[in-house]
């Protein structure tokens, strides 16, 4: 099978022994489905593409949105040459003998070259810079392809040569609209057979698919093969069973060193923050089902609990790091449980992130003013001579006194107007605010407790 999908002499050539999806690729940018916030009529990208005045592009969304697709449509429309270039089985000796033939083209007839980059997060930073200076002195034209969050994956100089294009998932009705395409198209699709896929069917494979059109041909192409005859032996049904069967399980878009990780597990926290244990035992349970490491997210948990419940509930991270340990001790599947108890108590728990917020303007006074000696009499005195220098000297101990306390300074001179921690009126928390009001003899609720 001759794979010619960015074969300009040869447009999109169909054998019947390709797969379905990949014969049921469109041809044009009438035929592209969905993306039309990047190429529907009167876009910058698709008017750039009928004029052949194209600029280096990075094209950056999930798979099977159409991101190679649309590539191959503008190698069809483009009178430059196209290169086609994979960033996972070539490498930099490739790439020099691709520049090579775009300079002599240039050279030659004035003839300019489009190179084509799929899956370029795959590019190591080696071949980035060999890459650069071609593009950046117009040798050739880029178009990278990628899944993953390009400022993660790509050097920011290609990033600031390129347009960055973002593509998202398709929706179910342009899902659902390739797949009736698929069965009624006679020179591609499935229109030539005698298939009967029902309703259903399609609605399961529309819904697992998620938005990837290459998973939701391949399974539509599967089913049919699996379908048994009707009883006159004629007509293969295509049920939901059968659909069912064909693509058994949902496969979680996620990669554990990529972007969706990062938006899944901010996703995770923010729910917990914002007190809503639903979502955020959903989101345990899509990390959990796409592999994600459970001790990853235990240890997320436990920072929770100390960032963003602190201590209005000091039990928040009392229970954070016993499900840690027990993910440690059990494992999965088990350990789901521990963790879905831990996050479910961090959303259900009044909220505080006075200790964030309290180590946060501590390490601005130390990282930012001087650092004044430690006051005499809060200095060791268990060792010999450490009374004749005169530490310990004036030390006050608050258990000598009513009520367990005595009041002293206890900060370096400069820093003792500062105050770091401020109480709110959730929880236990509301109670240390009492506390601490009544000893500090003001209230520290404000601006006044800034220490500004």
């Amino acid at each position: 099978m001759a794979d010619t999908l960015f074969n300009q002499d040869k447009p999109f050539t169909i054998s019947s022994a390709q797969p379905l999806a990949a014969r049921m690729r469109p041809r044009t940018l009438d035929e592209f489905v969905g993306q039309e916030h990047i190429v529907g009529p009167g876009t910058i990208l698709r008017t750039a593409i009928e004029n052949d005045d194209l600029t280096s592009m990075i094209f950056w969304g999930p798979p099977g949105c159409g991101k190679s697709t649309l590539a191959a449509v503008i190698a069809q429309r483009t009178e430059s040459n196209f290169e086609n270039f994979s960033a996972v089985t070539s490498g930099v000796p490739e790439m020099r003998k691709v520049i090579q033939r775009a300079k002599e083209l240039c050279q030659a007839s004035g003839k300019k070259t489009i190179l084509f980059v799929d899956e370029i997060h795959r590019f190591n930073k080696a071949q980035q810079d060999a890459l650069l200076p071609h593009v950046e002195d117009g040798t050739v034209l880029l178009i990278g392809a990628t899944t993953e969050n390009p400022y993660f994956e790509v050097n920011s100089p290609l990033i600031s040569r390129s347009r960055l294009f973002k593509f998202e998932p398709l929706s179910d009705n342009a899902v659902r609209g390739l797949l009736e395409r698929a069965i009624a198209d006679e020179e591609r699709g499935l229109g030539r057979e005698s298939i009967n896929v029902e309703d259903e069917a399609i609605a399961h494979i529309v819904d697992v698919a998620q938005g990837d059109a290459r998973s939701a041909l391949s399974a539509l192409e599967l089913a049919v093969k699996a379908a048994p005859l009707d009883d006159a032996g004629k007509i293969k049904i295509v049920s939901a069973k059968i659909a069912e069967q064909a693509v058994q399980k949902r496969v979680l878009s996620y990669d554990k060193d990529g972007d969706n990780h990062y938006d899944t597990i901010s996703a995770f926290i923010k729910s917990m923050r914002g007190s809503d244990p639903d979502a955020a035992v959903y989101w345990l349970a899509r990390m959990l089902a796409a592999g994600e490491d459970p001790k990853f997210i235990a240890r997320r948990i436990v920072i929770q609990a100390a960032e963003d419940v602190g201590n209005a509930d000091p039990m928040a991270l009392v229970v954070a790091t016993a499900a840690a340990q027990a993910v440690q001790f059990v494992g999965l599947p088990e350990a789901q449980i521990p963790l879905a108890q831990a996050v479910i108590y961090l959303a259900c728990a009044p909220k505080s992130n006075a200790s964030c917020v309290a180590i946060s303007r501590a390490n601005e006074d130390v990282g930012q003013r001087k650092a004044p000696p430690v006051p005499r009499h809060l200095r060791d005195t268990h060792y010999p001579g450490a009374k004749s220098l005169g530490h310990g000297e004036g030390y006050l101990y608050p258990h000598d006194f009513p009520g367990n306390y005595v009041e002293q300074e206890y900060l370096p001179r400069g820093t003792k107007s500062r105050i770091y921690y401020e109480p709110t009126d959730h929880g236990h928390e509301a109670k240390f605010k009492q506390r601490l009001e009544r000893l500090r003899g003001k209230n520290i609720s404000g601006d006044e407790g800034s220490g500004e």
